[in-house]
């Protein structure tokens, strides 16, 4: 960060929240409205903490690697609009005037990170390429996604507004990993586009054209950026749409009839998607992919996990190996770190988090009973898509991570999920306890 940063980011700050209040009414109700400046508020908090922590407790990281790769293209906009656009457009080979530019770096070649790195600069253009208010704009980014997550939430089940902004909104790893300059703001709003797009194209079948964008864009981000996200967000969605069509036929034989089917059709669909959207990606292709998870887990644990590692046994990448690993996986991305394994501060958050989790799983299943809570999920079909895609995410992200100082900021996009669709099966099962006693 540079002395312009303290200059220039209470100005923006105000143009950004000028602007907030401005659309305020438009994308609010009564409900919602008073969530609308103070959950913008925490990921601008989160945006700037991120960039202080980053200079003053690790002294630099990808943030900064990010900031210096939109420098470079920044200059190059400066010297030329023509060769900047031509650097945005990132070709595969650059021509002449480029390789002044390219041979600076190292991430040309990366696309997921160049990925980043181009929006920045457009950001970049409109700020005197100041750090604090590029991340600023990432964190605005964010929100847009974020809260059309939590209008979705919404229009499935209102009844739970209150904690369902705490769970988008307001848990401390969100808003902090989830806000700055990094993959993962990026992600967590395009996830919540895709989310917004999903539910109004396939399942509620309003505002279409709007929803069809805001997904399509949501896609087009994590394709370019972390394509796994989009995986484990496909089967479970088709089986979403599927079970929230399926409860609108009236009639039970038919209903039994079609149920098989339109599981198969989605298997099939969520199969030949996943191949197809990854085929030839050297990270991501399924035909690779437990190799990389393999080498990826070995790596983050033997060499970045500075007291931090963690152990669920030997994944080898095949699929048996997988089923042995998955609960393990499971239980250390949504449960852990314990409180007894906290090493540093980032840990200590991640751990308070883990430990919320834990005690409104238990306490809720106990109050509910193990029978009656299932039932709830499985005939619930947000709850049961909510949870089946954090548990699918957790799986990729535990076997993959290796060390807690990695997976806080991996499982970042199922922790929204989880606790929403723990909020709402508490909401479910306090209306049947409700019930329950009326009848008698």
């Amino acid at each position: 960060m540079e002395l312009k940063d303290l200059f220039l980011t209470p100005l923006y700050l105000g143009l950004f929240y000028g602007l907030a209040f401005a659309l305020r009414k438009r994308f609010t109700n009564p409900l919602t409205r008073k969530y609308f400046i103070p959950a913008l508020s925490v990921k601008f908090l989160g945006a700037i903490s991120l960039g202080l922590i980053y200079q003053f407790y690790y002294g630099g990281g990808d943030t900064f690697n990010y900031f210096f790769h939109i420098k470079v293209l920044h200059n190059a906009f400066s010297d030329s609009i023509g060769l900047g656009i031509r650097l945005l457009e990132a070709p595969e080979i650059p021509d002449a005037d480029m390789l002044r530019y390219t041979s600076q770096m190292y991430w040309y070649q990366a696309p997921t990170e160049y990925f980043v790195v181009r929006i920045g600069s457009i950001i970049s253009l409109f700020c005197f390429n100041t750090y604090t208010i590029i991340a600023l704009g990432f964190a605005s980014i964010s929100f847009a996604g974020m809260w059309a997550m939590y209008v979705t939430f919404l229009r499935i089940y209102p009844q739970a507004y209150k904690k369902l902004a705490l769970a988008v909104f307001f848990l401390p790893s969100v808003f902090f990993w989830g806000s700055g300059l990094m993959k993962d703001s990026l992600c967590i709003g395009a996830l919540g586009w895709v989310f917004y797009g999903f539910y109004h194209v396939f399942i509620a079948k309003k505002n279409i054209i709007q929803a069809a964008i805001l997904g399509s864009l949501g896609v087009y981000m994590l394709i370019s950026i972390k394509i796994y996200i989009l995986l484990s967000f496909m089967p479970p969605g088709l089986l979403w749409i599927f079970n929230e069509n399926n409860q609108r036929i009236k009639s039970t034989a038919l209903r039994l009839v079609l149920k098989p089917l339109f599981l198969l059709l989605g298997l099939g669909a969520g199969y030949f998607g996943a191949t197809g959207l990854t085929a030839g990606d050297e990270k991501y292709d399924v035909e690779k992919i437990g190799e990389r998870t393999k080498i990826n887990q070995e790596y983050l644990t033997n060499y970045v996990a500075n007291g931090s590692a963690y152990s669920i046994g030997e994944f080898d990448g095949s699929a048996s190996s997988l089923l042995k690993t998955a609960p393990q996986a499971i239980v250390v991305s949504i449960f852990r770190p314990f409180l007894f394994e906290v090493r540093n501060p980032v840990m200590l958050l991640s751990a308070l988090e883990a430990t919320l989790f834990i005690w409104l799983t238990i306490s809720l299943l106990y109050k509910t009973g193990l029978g009656k809570g299932l039932g709830i999920i499985i005939g619930t079909p947000i709850i049961l898509f909510s949870f089946l895609f954090s548990i699918v995410f957790a799986i990729g992200v535990g076997i993959n991570s290796g060390n807690f100082g990695t997976l806080v900021r991996y499982k970042i996009p199922l922790m929204p999920f989880y606790l929403a669709g723990l909020y709402v099966l508490q909401a479910k099962a306090s209306q049947h306890s409700s019930k329950r006693k009326l009848t008698n």
